[in-house]
């Protein structure tokens, strides 16, 4: 089993659970977050006062996945999270020992 992250931009939410619903992906978390990368955030003004804005809005996604799901899951997020632009985003995966689901005791990849 593998977890995957990814941090998105919060308006490409949408285009990416239906792209994950698509390869057969159900059940996923989904964390407002706030950062900033290589775009280092922007100026913005206020009445009239120029302020800078390091962090920006961003969704943070978790799904952990059965071994042979990876790949189409990565491939579904990058396609419907890209739009070219600096601040896409980044996707993280990392291996997952052991998962239970909590309601029935099952263990796996039965408790995905």
């Amino acid at each position: 089993m593998k977890k995957i992250e990814a941090i998105i931009k919060p308006f490409k939410l949408d285009e990416v659970k239906e792209a994950l619903q698509g390869v057969g992906l159900q059940g996923m978390t989904v964390v407002e977050a706030k950062g900033f990368g290589r775009q280092k955030g922007h100026t913005e003004l206020y009445r009239g006062a120029e302020y800078v804005v390091d962090f920006l809005p961003k969704l943070k996604l978790e799904l952990v996945v059965a071994d042979e799901q990876v790949e189409a899951a990565l491939e579904a997020i990058q396609t419907a999270a890209k739009t070219g632009k600096i601040g896409d985003g980044k996707i993280f995966v990392s291996t997952i020992e052991q998962a239970i689901r909590i309601r029935t005791g099952e263990t796996g990849d039965t408790a995905l």
